[in-house]
């Protein structure tokens, strides 16, 4: 069974799946901006921000909507009018204490007064609203002696060694108050240290020849080298595969090795041969990519999980050439392994082309999601609640994307990190308040204010390591600063899914479905959805494919959960499999897609995020489904809204699924599946098995007047003179007619094959002086000589 995480399981604080719940959050949509912040300020009076968004409501919307509909486009005073707007109004509001920010529309150069209350400043020592902050004490790692800070992501250990010791501190969870654990080492130079996933053995990298070990509780340790010397070590992880324990990569592949602490050795299991310019790894999805080639974007996939060890597919990454036409080369820091949503993925940076690339993991096949924008030379990635956290490092901000939502829209306007939890002086006087306010790096060092400084590495999920100051610091995601329509709207999915799921009473599910449709017909007669959509047109910046590509269930063991051992897709996308699951061809091509903007959910969106993820992740009798999808189409029928064919599609492939073809044939005949061409190909692929479904299918074929399509599946079903007339009769002059001779041909049948020469001979013009009259005439004439000898 598939085990994926649900949709909103961590994009929201709010976990309830409760009836009430649902019925408030759709209920949400429907109302005014500042009807959903009076809830929220009778809820908590006591909180500034929100006493803030109470009378400051109707700017903060005006501010958003010029936000929503200008992004991604990031440009100096973008907005300016719209924020001055919203500065003024909170500085009026704020009683107790001055916010003053002072801002330039996306440059957001935020400075000024924080109120005592308020314990957050951010990358310019300002308050100010974000929705990503680090929470202020770091857990300081300096020690004296140290020679660098080595992240063990198996254990979630900080190490920093000095000449004769390991000290190591626990981020999971994380305390920065937590004591280092120490542990002794001989004197020698660490280039890398991992603790075995026991914590009883430390692995020390010495050189690009040499590992050693230690036991923690004997002392005793012993070295493992590269034989041939031309071999170097990039580096190693250790894993809970049972084949092996330890793997070590090296420019010529891959050793497996399994630890003999009794021998003092370790034993080789098995050599991958590959040629590896570097590696990245994460012991969360326990899968590392080797890259090769001459621009380091070729890459081999082996995944080390207790389930045993997976091969992935061979697979090139996609990187623009430079205006010069030079290649660029992919570096290491330029790739993440990411698990969201219990998906795995691997994110590539193309500098070039300045897109951030991202691709998805299955048992045979690497599929190219989509690409999305970046604004900063610098960039690095986090993963915060299953939120994909893209910081443009030069511009100090951070963009928030929802990946399973498939949209090149973000979740919320660019803002910047913040800084959270400093400690202020509690003088008596508001006075004095203020001025410690005004200085924040008062109360703290130089190095703990320092924002994005030249050596912070960003560790995947949510760490940050400051390397010259010894810091950690943990990312947080606040999303009650986000847009509120936007949260309700996901919020709205993502509990009508995990209903679903739940396999809550259909009535409930109906009712629910009833309020979302009510709210989409209601936002088009007043004309609010249509202008919260901006179409992106030829030039969209956001490549990708379908939302929820259907894929059988398999299991991609490890840390998370993936699926698939079959991937569909369309030929509109243009991508194929090769022969052997060798390369995927990782080209999308561009679709036009419309940002959406708007609070109320259309049936598009329905299919998207819900049914199709449900589809993909229910297991079991699909007969309930298939009623939550008789009752959705029920509502828009009763709304006269209409429903693309996706939706028929799937309830004609769960009905097939489960041999109900009476009822499927039922629902078609009474039009309660809208007809469609989708419908009836996908008629005639589930009535492979059942005549009377695919009659149906060539039914609605003709009665759409597909006359194309309704000839080649006569053909493929055999009738070839049916065919024939039909196409005369209504002249349908697409169909070549080689199709019906060779079709002919095949059937060995040499009556068959002349009475469809003498078609075409007498009703095609010109037919006869073509190449396949000729050559069909003297196939025909040594069938006819075959069978008089």
């Amino acid at each position: 069974m598939t085990q994926q995480l649900q949709p909103s399981a961590n994009l929201f604080h709010s976990r309830k799946t409760n009836h009430q719940l649902f019925s408030f959050s759709l209920t949400i949509q429907c109302i005014p901006l500042s009807s959903i912040v009076e809830m929220k300020e009778r809820s908590s009076s006591s909180s500034t921000l929100r006493r803030i968004l109470v009378n400051c409501a109707a700017q903060a919307k005006e501010y958003g909507g010029c936000v929503a509909a200008k992004v991604p486009e990031i440009e100096r005073d973008m907005c300016l009018k719209e924020f001055l707007s919203l500065k003024n109004c909170m500085q009026n509001t704020h009683k107790f204490n001055s916010l003053n920010l002072r801002g330039e529309g996306f440059g957001l150069g935020m400075s000024g007064k924080a109120s005592s209350s308020q314990l957050s400043v951010s990358s310019s020592g300002s308050g100010g609203l974000s929705h990503v902050y680090i929470q202020h004490p770091p857990l300081r790692c300096n020690v004296p002696g140290s020679r660098g800070l080595f992240y063990d992501d198996g254990n979630k250990l900080l190490c920093s060694p000095t000449s004769d010791q390991v000290f190591s501190w626990k981020t999971a969870p994380f305390v920065p108050l937590v004591a280092p654990t120490s542990d002794l080492i001989s004197e020698g130079p660490v280039l890398s240290i991992r603790y075995s996933l026991d914590t009883k053995i430390i692995a020390v990298q010495r050189t690009s020849q040499e590992i050693q070990f230690f036991h923690r509780e004997t002392g005793q340790n012993f070295c493992h080298k590269c034989k041939p010397e031309s071999e170097s070590i990039l580096g190693f992880f250790w894993t809970d595969c049972p084949q092996c324990h330890f793997v070590l990569v090296k420019n010529s592949g891959l050793d497996l090795l399994a630890c003999d602490t009794e021998s003092k050795s370790l034993r080789l299991v098995k050599t991958r041969k590959l040629n590896v310019s570097w590696y990245v790894y994460t012991h969360e999805s326990r899968m590392v990519l080797l890259a090769s080639g001459m621009q380091c974007n070729n890459f081999s996939g082996f995944q080390f999980s207790s389930a045993g060890i997976v091969c992935l597919p061979k697979f090139e990454m996609i990187m623009a050439k430079s205006e010069a036409n030079s290649k660029p080369v992919l570096a290491a820091e330029d790739v993440y392994i990411a698990t969201i949503y219990g998906r795995i993925y691997c994110l590539q940076i193309d500098r070039v082309a300045m897109l951030l690339h991202s691709y998805r993991f299955y048992q045979d096949a690497v599929v190219q999601q989509g690409s999305l924008p970046i604004y900063s030379s610098q960039i690095a990635v986090s993963v915060v609640d299953n939120v994909l956290l893209i910081h443009q490092v030069d511009a100090k901000v951070v963009i928030l994307y929802d990946i399973f939502a498939d949209s090149r829209a973000p979740i919320s306007a660019p803002l910047p990190l913040l800084f959270r939890g400093l400690p202020r002086s509690n003088n008596s006087t508001s006075r004095s308040t203020a001025k410690d306010s005004e200085s924040p790096k008062a109360n703290i060092s130089d190095s703990e204010s320092n924002i994005y400084g030249d050596d912070w590495t960003f560790m995947i999920p949510d760490l940050a390591c400051d390397v010259s100051n010894k810091l950690l610091w943990k990312i947080n995601l606040d999303l009650e600063a986000s847009q509120i329509s936007f949260m309700a709207k996901q919020l709205c999915l993502a509990i009508t899914h995990n209903l679903i799921l739940e396999r809550r009473p259909v009535l409930m599910i109906a009712k629910a479905v009833e309020v979302l449709m009510v709210s989409y017909s209601q936002s088009l007669k007043t004309g609010s959805y249509l202008k919260g959509i901006k179409d992106t047109g030829d030039n969209a910046q956001f490549k990708s494919l379908k939302p929820n590509p259907k894929v059988s269930k398999e299991k991609l063991s490890g840390g998370a959960e993936s699926s698939s051992t079959e991937v569909h897709i369309s030929s509109s996308q243009s991508q194929h499999l090769g022969p052997t699951n060798s390369p995927l061809n990782a080209s999308v091509s561009e679709r036009q897609e419309s940002q959406l903007t708007s609070p109320a959910i259309s049936p598009d969106e329905m299919y998207s995020f819900v049914f199709a993820p449900v589809e993909e992740e229910m297991v079991g009798d699909s007969s309930y489904l298939v009623a939550i999808i008789l009752e959705f189409l029920r509502s828009a029928s009763s709304l006269k809204k209409k429903v693309k064919p996706n939706i028929n599609v799937l309830a004609i492939q769960l009905l097939a699924r489960n041999e109900r073809y009476a009822e499927l044939s039922l629902f078609i005949i009474n039009k309660v599946l809208e007809p469609s061409k989708k419908v009836a190909m996908q008629l005639l692929e589930s009535g492979g098995q059942n005549s009377q479904v695919r009659k149906l299918g060539l039914d609605m074929l003709r009665q759409l007047s597909f006359h194309h399509d309704y000839v080649l599946q006569l053909v493929q079903d055999g009738y070839y003179l049916e065919a024939l007339r039909y196409a005369r009769k209504h002249k349908v002059v697409t169909v070549r007619p080689s199709l019906f001779l060779e079709a002919a041909l095949a059937s060995n049948d040499s009556q068959l094959l002349a009475a469809v020469l003498r078609f075409f001979s007498d009703f095609t013009p010109g037919f006869k002086t073509t190449s396949d009259c000729h050559t069909y005439n003297r196939i025909l004439y040594e069938m006819n000589s075959a069978v008089a000898v």
